[in-house]
């Protein structure tokens, strides 16, 4: 007798393709409306480390790396803590809705902060984006929860993480083309982009979200707070807050680390890069930009991504989101260890196999526990580790990088120290080293690399993570007893 899908047992892993078409209508256009919005958010997210704290560009703002760690800080208490209320909203009031009253947000943030330039002004405009992904977040989620089953929930969460990573790869060339014209052009474009989700919306049908349509807004906010404190998820969140603190430094502190100290011309020049790939303004010859190094994390992502996800789809989420922990903060020590862009690049991609194994895993996961009726709950919920890691870690990174990897204090410290120059400012003070040491940027870049070794930061964070990786390790021990054998 045949065997249907719902009668299959944990054993049998369904084919990849019939997964794939059991997603329906919902699925595919909310995942779309997740492209977009990403493929806006990383044509910002991927070039504003250098607009705000890269001392050398030209049209930048010039802040401090502790500045530029202050407007994380609070980017990412907005963007990742906010869910965890308004994932109950999501539920309440429905998904559509609040994902409508989301991309209105969204285009106001990046109008600010394509007209404020001053700190404070700025960092309004990058809290009203971060306001509008987090009440985006768990609308699109919660769609996810809704249509996906135990089944297909692995391949699914990995197409949704595909399409997640396409929108991020197309972003660096998109940011690219419109830095070309202005820096303000980035902000405007992505506006625009973000815009297109009106029309996304009239695509599919609403779905109920589940939860207690009825309820008031004071109750529904009680109880997202009350049914946070669960032993099993909070300890949950505690971990995953380790991996984000770990993972979000590829695209904070990475960037500025790459413009600073890799040298890519020899890559450039053996594989014939074309010049819309090449960073502008560079003082140490062809290099490529940092923007298109770090895509090398969503290229590989959009290629693999799926069957990843379907060939571990019958491992313990847990498991996989320890090994996943594991890979990519070897991956980021590799990354960040060297100046040599071909083997910068290498460590991105191992980091990207971890990412893989874990990132989709954890919503999948806290999707599969979450109650009936709170799956937009649980959503938010799962944006709280990201919160707390993405934020610590951005506060931290922003002292550690301004005092171990910033290339112009440290250019700045040796003009002190070894020609009892002082009074330079960061955007003048590698071309005074240039000067007095008559040398050049490549040589100078190597000089004080050399010198002051600030690779060396890195060490800290992968601790982080490598540690993280094994309380994971303990947690998939101690629950397992509560959870099926399928979870």
């Amino acid at each position: 007798m045949s065997t249907t899908t719902s009668e299959m047992t944990a054993d049998q892993k369904e084919p990849l393709i019939r997964q794939m078409t059991s997603l329906g209508r919902a699925f595919w256009m909310v995942n779309i409306m997740e492209m977009w919005e990403r493929l806006a958010y990383y044509g910002v997210r991927v070039v504003i480390p250098i607009y705000i704290a890269q001392a050398d560009e030209v049209a930048g703002l010039h802040f401090t790396a502790i500045e530029k760690g202050q407007i994380f800080l609070w980017w990412a208490l907005v963007q990742s803590l906010v869910p965890m209320i308004s994932g109950g909203f999501a539920d309440r009031y429905g998904f559509k809705k609040t994902i409508t009253i989301s991309i209105a947000i969204k285009v106001a943030g990046y109008v600010l902060m394509a007209t404020q330039r001053e700190f404070y002004p700025f960092l309004f405009g990058c809290c009203v984006l971060a306001l509008g992904t987090a009440i985006f977040k768990p609308g699109v989620q919660g769609t996810m929860c809704q249509v996906l089953t135990k089944r297909n929930s692995s391949v699914g969460w990995g197409a949704f993480y595909m399409l997640v990573n396409i929108g991020g790869f197309l972003g660096p060339p998109l940011a690219h083309f419109l830095y070309g014209i202005s820096w303000p052009a980035v902000f405007y474009g992505c506006a625009g982009i973000v815009s297109l989700n009106f029309l996304m919306l009239f695509t599919y049908k609403e779905l109920p979200a589940g939860g207690a349509q009825t309820a008031s807004f004071v109750k529904t906010l009680k109880d997202t707070i009350v049914k946070f404190f669960n032993l099993r998820l909070i300890v949950f969140v505690l971990i995953m807050s380790g991996f984000w603190l770990m993972f979000m430094q590829l695209f904070d502190m990475l960037p500025n680390f790459i413009v600073d100290w890799v040298d890519s011309s020899k890559l450039v020049e053996s594989l014939n890069i074309p010049d819309f790939m090449l960073q502008k303004n560079s003082l140490r010859g062809a290099q490529l930009s940092q923007e298109w190094m770090i895509n090398a994390n969503a290229g590989l992502i959009i290629f693999t991504v799926v069957i990843v996800n379907w060939m571990v789809s019958r491992m313990r989420r847990t498991h996989s989101i320890f090994l996943g922990i594991t890979i990519g903060s070897v991956g980021l020590i590799a990354a960040g260890f060297t100046n040599v862009g071909l083997y910068c690049m290498l460590g991105i991609l191992l980091f990207s196999v971890g990412e893989m194994l874990s990132s989709p895993k954890m919503n999948e996961y806290l999707g599969v526990i979450a109650p009936e009726g709170e799956k937009g709950l649980y959503m938010g919920y799962a944006n709280v580790p990201q919160g707390i890691g993405w934020g610590l870690g951005s506060y931290v990174a922003g002292h550690v990088y301004d005092e171990m990897g910033d290339k112009a204090n440290l250019a700045i410290d040796y003009l002190k120290n070894n020609f009892d120059i002082t009074g330079v400012s960061r955007s003048d003070a590698m071309n005074r080293l240039v000067e007095v040491t008559s040398s050049n940027h490549t040589d100078v870049t190597q000089l004080l690399w050399d010198t002051y070794s600030p690779y060396e930061l890195w060490y800290r964070f992968a601790a982080v993570g490598i540690a993280s990786a094994i309380a994971m390790l303990f947690y998939a021990k101690w629950v397992k007893k509560y959870e099926a054998a399928d979870v």
